[in-house]
This record gives C-alpha cells, sequence and structure tokens, in this order.
C-alpha cells in the first residue's frame, strides 16, 4: 500500500495541531543499548566503520558500518531483501508497509538508501518514516552510516536543512563518521542559506573535523576527512559571513588534509573580496589563478563581471566584456587600469590578503598575465551586465543588449528564461507592468519558457502597485496556462499584498490556501501573516500565529518575529503586555534591538506613561555604552546598541512633554553624539506650548520650592540649549549632580 499524504492543516487562527513533517532533531545515542527484538540476534562484535567510494549505481554499498556476523534473516527479510537488490524499491516498500514486524538492520538500511537515493519528494517522506518508527521503537541503532549519510543529501537538497543538519550531528553523537560527501553536502546547503545558516556550516565543519583528528590512523577515517569540496563549502560560508580571519585559517588548513585549493576556491574569494568591499584585489585573484595553474572557467568571469557590478562599476564590467567580445587575452591588465582610476585602500584585512594573495604585493613588478586563450561572453555574462543595467534604472540598455542578444550566431549567446526574466524585473522595477507583460508574451513566441521566478517577480510588481486582482488574475494564468503551481514565495508576495491594502482577511485566506496544498510555510510566510495582524490592531491573531512558528520544527522563530510581535501590542498602547513579550524573548536568549526599543517607546508614547520612558531609556543609555578595553565580556551580555533618530525623538518627545528635562537633555546629547540633529524647532515649541508658565507661582510654600529648585535648574539648562530666555549663565548647573526628576 501506498503512503497516504497527512491531511491538510486547519486554518489559523484556530489553535490546532496541523500535521508537520519530521524535522525533530534525531537522537541516535542511549545509556545503555534497548534490548533486540527476538527476531534478531544481537551482533558478536560491536560496529566497525567501512567506507568506500560513492557508488551511484549501488548507494546501499557506500559508507557502510558492517558486522561481523549478520544475525539470521527470516523469510520476509531474505523476501524484502531481494527485491532491493533488484532495485525494486516500491516493492520493497510495499513489502516493508504490510508487514507488522521490523525487518532485520541490513533490509532497514538499504531500503531507506533507496529511498533516499530516489530524491523525490514521496520517497523522502517515507524514508522519514522509517526514522520516525525506529525512534519511536528506541531501534534507531538498526541504521548504517551509509543509509543515514544518504538521507542527510537528500533532506539538504528537498531543502530540509535543519533536518539534514540534525542526523549529521546525532550520527557524531553517536559514533558514526559520515562520508564527506554526505557531511559535505549539508555544509554546502547551509553555508548558502540565510540567517545563521553560514554560522551553523562552519560549527558543523568543525564538529566534525574535530572527530576526524581524534584518531590516531588517518587510514581508518580517510574517507570522511574534509575534501576540496568540504573546505570550499566552508570557506563560502566564511565569504557570506565576510570574517577574513576564518577564511584565510580554513585555506591554510586545506594542505594538511591534502586538499588542494581549485577554481571554486579562488572563485569565493572574489566573493569574499566583494563583501569586505575589496575591488583592487579582483583582479589579483585572476593572476593568481593563472599563477597556479588552475584553468580558468566561465564562472570565474562572470564572478568577476558580478562583483564590478555589485560595486556599481558598470564600466570596467563593460570593458571586460567587451573585451571578451572581441577575443581579447588580456583581461588582467584592463581590470589593473580599472585600480588605476579609482583610489583604492589596503582597509583593515590587509594583512590577511597579503597572505591570501602574495602576488598583490608584488604585482608592480611584474607585467599583467595573458589568459590561456580567449574567452566568449555567454548568455549568463550578459545576463548579469544587464541585471547592473537594472539596478541601476537602465533600462534602455536592459532592452537594447536583449535586442543585440537576440541577433547573435552563437547559441551560448542567445538569450534565455534568465535574460528575459531580468528584463521584466528591470520593468518591474521602474513600474512599467504593461510593458513586463509584453516581454511575457514574447518568451512564449519565441519559444523559451518562464518559469516560476519569472512569474513571481510579475506578482510582485502588482502587489507593489497594490493591483491585487491583477495579481490573482496572474496566478490563475500561472496555474491554468503555463502548468506551474505556485510556491511559497508566491504565497508570501500575495500575503504581503494583501497587506499593503489592508485585507488581514485575505492574508490569512492565502495563508491557509498554502497549508492545505501541503506547501510548508517559512519563516517569512509567519512574520508577514503576523504582520497583517499587528497593523490591523489584532495582537491576540498575532500571537497565536507566533505560537504556530515556535511550534513548527521546521522554521526558527527570530528576532524579526518577536518584534513584529511587540509591535502588535504597542500600536494599541499594551505597555504591559508589550514588556512581558520582551522577557519572554530574552529568556529565549533574544536581546531587544533598536527596532524592539523603537517600537516600545511608540507604545508608551500612546500609553502616556513616562515613567516607562525613564526606565526605557536607562537600558538603552547602558546599551550604548560599549565596553572598555580589557574588560572582559560575557556571551550572554546584551551587544552594544547603536540607537537610531526615530528612537531618540520618541523618548525626548515623552520627557519633554512630561518636563523631565535633565533626562531630555541626556537624550538630545546622546543624538549629537550619534551624528543625529535634534528637532530644536519641535521641542521649542512643546515647551512654550506646555511648560512657559513653570514655576511662576509667587504662593507656593518654601519647601515645595526648595523641592522644586532642582528641577527649575534643569529646565533653564533645557532652555538654554533650545535657545530660549534662561538663567543659565548666573548658575553652577551640572549634569550629574541632579537627580529630582528619576
Amino acid at each position: 500500500m501506498n503512503l497516504k499524504p497527512p491531511p491538510p492543516s486547519s486554518p489559523l487562527p484556530t489553535n490546532s495541531n496541523h500535521p508537520l513533517p519530521l524535522t525533530h532533531t534525531l537522537t541516535l545515542h542511549w545509556v545503555s543499548p534497548p534490548p533486540y527484538p527476538s527476531s534478531i540476534s544481537k551482533p558478536t562484535r560491536p560496529f566497525r566503520l567501512h567506507a568506500t567510494a560513492a557508488n551511484p549505481a549501488n548507494p546501499a554499498a557506500d559508507l557502510t558500518l558492517t558486522t561481523a556476523a549478520d544475525p539470521p534473516i527470516s523469510n520476509e527479510d531474505q523476501k524484502l531483501l531481494i527485491l532491493l537488490r533488484q532495485r525494486k524499491t516500491e516493492d520493497a516498500w510495499i513489502l516493508y508497509t504490510q508487514s507488522s514486524r521490523l525487518p532485520n538492520p541490513t533490509c532497514l538500511s538499504r531500503l531507506l538508501s533507496q529511498l533516499s537515493y530516489q530524491n523525490t519528494r514521496t520517497s523522502l517522506t517515507r524514508a522519514q518514516s522509517i526514522i520516525t518508527r525506529l525512534r519511536n521503537e528506541r531501534q534507531l541503532r538498526h541504521l548504517d552510516a551509509n543509509s543515514l549519510g544518504l538521507l542527510a543529501v537528500a533532506a539538504s537538497k528537498a531543502g530540509q536543512t535543519r533536518y539534514a543538519t540534525s542526523i549529521v550531528k546525532s550520527m557524531l553523537r553517536s559514533g558514526f563518521l559520515p562520508h564527506v560527501k554526505a557531511w559535505s553536502a549539508v555544509v554546502s546547503r547551509l553555508a548558502a542559506s540565510g540567517d545563521d545558516g553560514p554560522s551553523e556550516a562552519l560549527k558543523l565543519f568543525y564538529s566534525v573535523t574535530r572527530r576526524v583528528r581524534r584518531f590516531a590512523e588517518p587510514e581508518l577515517v580517510a574517507d570522511s576527512r574534509p575534501d576540496t569540496a568540504a573546505f570550499n563549502a566552508a570557506l563560502n560560508a566564511c565569504a557570506n559571513l565576510g570574517d577574513t580571519d576564518r577564511f584565510l585559517k580554513l585555506f591554510d588548513e586545506m594542505p594538511e588534509s591534502g586538499a588542494e585549493p581549485d577554481v571554486l576556491t579562488y572563485n569565493v574569494m572574489i566573493k569574499l573580496c566583494a563583501r569586505v568591499g575589496r575591488k583592487d584585489l579582483l583582479v589579483f585573484v585572476l593572476e593568481r589563478i593563472l599563477e597556479q595553474g588552475i584553468t580558468v572557467c566561465m564562472t570565474t568571469l562572470n564572478s568577476l563581471v558580478a562583483a564590478y557590478v555589485g560595486f556599481g562599476d558598470l564600466e570596467t564590467a563593460e570593458r571586460m566584456v567587451q573585451a571578451m567580445r572581441e577575443g581579447r587575452r588580456d583581461l588582467c591588465k584592463i581590470l589593473r587600469e580599472a585600480n588605476l582610476r579609482s583610489s583604492n585602500s589596503s582597509g583593515r584585512d590587509g594583512d590577511v590578503f597579503e597572505r591570501l594573495l602574495p602576488n598583490s604585493v608584488t604585482a608592480s613588478e611584474r607585467e599583467p598575465p595573458l589568459l590561456p586563450k580567449a574567452y566568449t561572453s555567454n548568455s549568463r555574462i550578459y545576463t548579469t551586465l544587464m541585471k547592473g543595467y537594472m539596478n541601476a534604472g537602465r533600462v534602455t540598455d536592459t532592452v537594447r543588449m536583449l535586442e543585440a542578444l537576440r541577433h547573435q550566431d552563437d547559441s551560448s549567446s542567445q538569450p534565455d528564461h534568465v535574460t528575459y526574466t531580468t528584463v521584466i524585473s528591470a520593468f518591474v522595477k521602474a513600474g512599467s507592468m504593461d510593458r513586463a507583460r509584453r516581454v511575457l508574451a514574447e518568451m512564449t513566441r519565441v519559444g523559451v519558457p518562464a518559469n516560476r521566478i519569472t512569474y513571481n517577480i510579475l506578482l510582485k510588481g502588482y502587489c507593489q502597485q497594490l493591483q491585487i486582482d491583477q495579481a490573482k488574475e496572474l496566478v490563475r494564468e500561472m496555474t491554468e496556462d503555463a502548468g506551474i503551481e505556485p510556491d511559497v514565495v508566491s504565497y508570501n508576495i500575495l500575503i504581503d499584498g494583501c497587506i499593503q491594502v489592508d485585507d488581514s482577511a485575505g492574508a490569512l485566506a492565502f495563508f491557509n490556501e498554502m497549508r492545505a496544498k501541503g506547501i510548508a510555510p517559512t519563516k517569512i510566510s509567519y512574520t508577514t501573516l503576523m504582520k497583517a495582524f499587528a497593523l490591523s490592531g489584532q495582537p491576540k491573531l498575532a500571537n497565536k500565529v507566533f505560537e504556530e512558528m515556535l511550534n513548527d520544527p521546521r522554521v526558527k522563530a527570530d528576532l524579526v518575529a518577536w518584534n513584529m510581535l511587540v509591535e502588535g501590542y504597542c500600536r494599541l498602547g499594551l505597555v504591559e503586555e508589550s514588556k512581558k513579550i520582551i522577557q519572554r524573548m530574552k529568556e529565549h536568549g533574544f536581546h531587544p534591538d533598536v527596532a524592539t526599543y523603537g517600537s516600545l517607546a511608540n507604545g508608551i508614547a500612546l500609553a502616556r506613561k513616562p515613567g516607562e520612558a525613564l526606565l526605557l531609556w536607562n537600558e538603552v543609555k547602558d546599551r550604548c555604552t560599549a565596553k572598555k578595553e580589557g574588560e572582559k565580556s560575557d556571551d550572554s551580555d546584551p551587544p552594544t546598541l547603536k540607537p537610531d533618530e526615530g528612537l531618540l525623538d520618541t523618548l525626548a518627545d515623552i520627557c519633554v512633554r512630561a518636563a523631565f528635562f535633565k533626562k531630555a537633555l541626556e537624550i538630545v546629547a546622546c543624538m549629537e553624539e550619534n551624528g543625529i540633529p535634534p528637532n530644536k524647532t519641535k521641542f521649542t515649541k512643546i515647551y512654550v506650548e506646555m511648560h512657559s508658565r513653570m514655576f511662576t507661582s509667587k504662593h507656593a510654600s518654601q519647601a515645595r520650592q526648595d523641592r522644586r529648585s532642582e528641577r527649575k535648574r534643569a529646565a533653564e539648562a533645557f532652555k538654554f540649549w533650545l535657545g530660549l530666555p534662561n538663567s543659565y549663565y548666573g548658575s553652577e548647573w551640572r549634569l550629574g549632580s541632579l537627580d529630582g526628576d528619576n
């Protein structure tokens, strides 16, 4: 029988336990081994690691853990094993589901391997169901390293990076060493993902390599040692983080593991130079590739063009593309001349790059090398340049290049769906949806099929122009005419479009429709829906969505989600509820940022609770103070805060209206220290309207006059800052000596 898909989730905001695919962290270790079932004899000797080269035709032959004596095989297991050896995975799955008993370890591992190797959504779900059953029966030890490694690769390819990571981590905890092809695939996916993916990729890389180094005999772990591809994945994580120091450290470690840098290594180095703003070093990466005798690939040249486009240096990018069109080999000379035209500085990472690119130190002593051959620009490089035109708002140049590509004789330079999509994106960015639709029609006419990304760009254009009806019609065309089903990105765009027209009900409808189709919501899906309820004054519904997000193991709630929840309550002036959320946020390991404090300040202003503003300012002031050099810092300490104009202006406004002039002066001093000009005109108007008659009573008792003397001096100092007539010149007032308005 076939495994039935889970039923669709019940719509929000009802509180339901909607089914989720398996994403829990696996636990493969135990304090004492559970007893073997009666049908399986206990192995006489412990498992030993046995890794072989990858064999696509027989994935179950790789990375296997074998025993000295296999348990006897029953008739059912014998039938299952025959089907698996004949590669009849579907029949083997049916036989497995019809049996009430658990197959032996060999059959289980082989079935899991073949299901994972199929790389389909159904097979991955089936493989995960095996893990679920074994976990529930506490029999996870029946699986070998090969099957778990293949499952990790399949999950990472399917976008279930957290699940894949949990498998590799569980294998390490249980003493299994996954094959380098398995764990490096997970590291690669993590490095390319957003949020904390690059950081997690480096943690996983170091976890595996530390375990490998513990073995005194390297040949025992030869198939788990990091190779060039594994190092490239970790280096890519460093490049995405802009971490030059760790990049250099990993680069220096490559020879120790027998991994030689290849062209991809230097392509990642190009990304690193672009990320840290070292445009002057791009040419030396290309020259280093040539010095090392590494073959330049089209990806290298495209990466260089993309880097210059990212720097906004379209002139150099155009010169590169033109030189390639002319068949020239002196690209290094062209890029060196580009360095002479722009001012370059070594920057704080000079020592790091001198070690990564020693040729950059002695470049002036040598002539720029030539490419080994002429390279012709392909459609990918042209498209990269077109993206530069699009970002610069040069729509005419973008269209002109598309027309030029249409008349190219070289098939590799003909415009493809990426090229057309770039032109559509340029028109969408310019707000010309009619011209964008004409390009889509042109794609159909010339036989270049549009993909989901093309339609999503058009969807975003309609939603940005608040044309929700046209967006819905485009979804219908996308589904019925093009046969392309909307994905989670499509629904996120539609949900956000509904928010822009203040249609929270429509946003919820799209969210529920997405889940009913079995499309897993992402972090953006949850936070966007929370935004809909927060802006419409329904913080309780936003809180329900947030709880759903916390209970969904496929996503990880971040600071943006917490801030959206705080914003929902603060927009109604519910300060106490907001403070409870912030406290809960801290308990979950998140520190409030400027957006958090800004929302809370707005809520305090709306609730007219100036006392809360004083407490908030004290916390902000403490966070603004950086730790002194040499002072120890705890990992749990909140990071130094850099306040923005909105937060400080709101706090100053509250303090001025409440006549807390000492605190107001502290806040405006902080604004000036951070280069934020205070709005003196606004504060002068508030003072004149609310406090011009302060301290004018001539009948107050002496005791009352004494109590308000300090506040009066602070008021005079504030008037002096505003430039109003004051008596500040005749006083010895000091900011630090006043505490009357605490």
